[in-house]
């Protein structure tokens, strides 16, 4: 039965690969019975064209060795029960590639829908579906109707396709009447044969339309709201207000710690308006001066603010601020801003007394 509408809206947006997997692991997946239904009938078929001579003289022999020892047969309660024994473990014997043909086809023909699963979720009693009322809604919903419909429209054909091939091969029985039984017998197992060949071949179509079909039906079935979505997303990334507040956190202390190497820098560049950046050298362990603070606004007002605490110097050189701005904190001053940086340490130095 279709699943009730939410109250969070209409089901409208694509399922997302939690969602997905919740599905799976509750055994809910797109498989189509047709297709198990199909891929057996049409296996078997093809088996019994080529395994059917072998089976048949498996069968005459067993016949002609009980035959032959029937002679010498005593008919006790024990003989009996060896006898029956012996029978079963012959014909299991000449079945045994049957079942076992059944079990891979309908393994594979599983596989190749919806691979490899092993849930117990399914085997857990739900005793809601013991409540009368919904169990005569289950009875009564679309998908029991659509049901009945498709083994209705796929019998009716079935059974058109036999009558139709019956109807062409009559003319061929009538002429059957004055030969021998075993000729008889033979055009009725190639009749047979023909009429399971184009029920096969009708049941692959249907099976192929099942299953695009079911495959479309969970996709509509996997969909959800837009408040199930929010949802979802909250519990596998986070609330948003949560995630939002820890960035903050995180970006106060990155901001706490960028200020504590504020007194390590040599100058800070600055823009008059708005930036600030403080830049760091040395000669002996760098191969190149690096930004180790930059701000805006009351950022590059506190640089400043302990910039002037510690004694460094300020240069104001605008174009050259707003291009270290725009770099990475901890970033290597380019090669093609070597020349403008230098000369303003080279400034710096010289009113300290010292050198590059």
């Amino acid at each position: 039965m279709a699943e009730e509408t939410p109250t969070g809206g209409e089901r409208t947006e694509a399922a997302t690969s939690k969602r997905r997997d919740d599905f799976r692991k509750k055994g809910q997946v797109a498989q189509s019975k047709e297709v198990h239904t199909a891929a057996l009938l049409s296996s078997q078929l093809l088996f019994w064209i080529f395994y059917m001579p072998i089976f048949w003289r498996g069968v005459n022999t067993l016949i002609i060795e009980v035959w032959k020892s029937s002679s010498e047969f005593t008919l006790t309660p024990v003989s009996t029960i060896n006898l029956t024994v012996h029978l079963f473990q012959q014909m299991g014997l000449l079945l045994a590639p049957l079942f076992t043909l059944v079990l891979i086809i309908g393994f594979f023909s599983s596989f190749f829908q919806i691979g490899w699963l092993f849930t117990t979720t399914p085997l857990i009693p739900d005793f809601t579906r013991f409540d009368l009322i919904k169990g005569i809604g289950r009875f009564f919903s679309k998908r029991s109707l659509l049901e009945v419909v498709k083994s209705l429209v796929k019998v009716s054909v079935i059974g058109w396709i036999a009558f139709k091939t019956v109807i062409g091969k009559f003319s061929e029985a009538l002429i059957l009447v004055d030969t021998s039984p075993m000729t008889i017998v033979g055009f009725i197992g190639r009749t047979a044969i023909v009429i399971l060949a184009k029920i096969c071949a009708l049941l692959i179509f249907l099976a192929m339309l099942d299953y695009l079909f079911v495959r479309w039906e969970m996709e509509e079935k996997m969909k959800m709201t837009k408040q199930e979505l929010k949802e979802e997303f909250k519990e596998t990334e986070g609330d948003p207000l949560v995630k939002r507040q820890i960035r903050t956190i995180q970006q106060q202390m990155a901001r706490r710690r960028m200020m504590a190497d504020v007194p390590k820098a040599d100058v800070v560049i600055t823009n008059p308006t708005h930036l600030s950046v403080a830049i760091q050298y040395n000669a002996k362990q760098m191969e190149a001066p690096i930004i180790i603070a930059k701000g805006a606004d009351h950022i590059a007002m506190k640089i400043r603010e302990i910039a002037r605490e510690h004694k460094i110097p300020l240069v104001e050189n605008p174009p050259v601020a707003r291009l270290l701005h725009k770099l990475e904190l901890g970033t290597t001053i380019p090669e093609e801003m070597f020349k403008a940086v230098a000369e303003i340490l080279a400034y710096v130095y010289s009113l300290k007394g010292k050198t590059l």
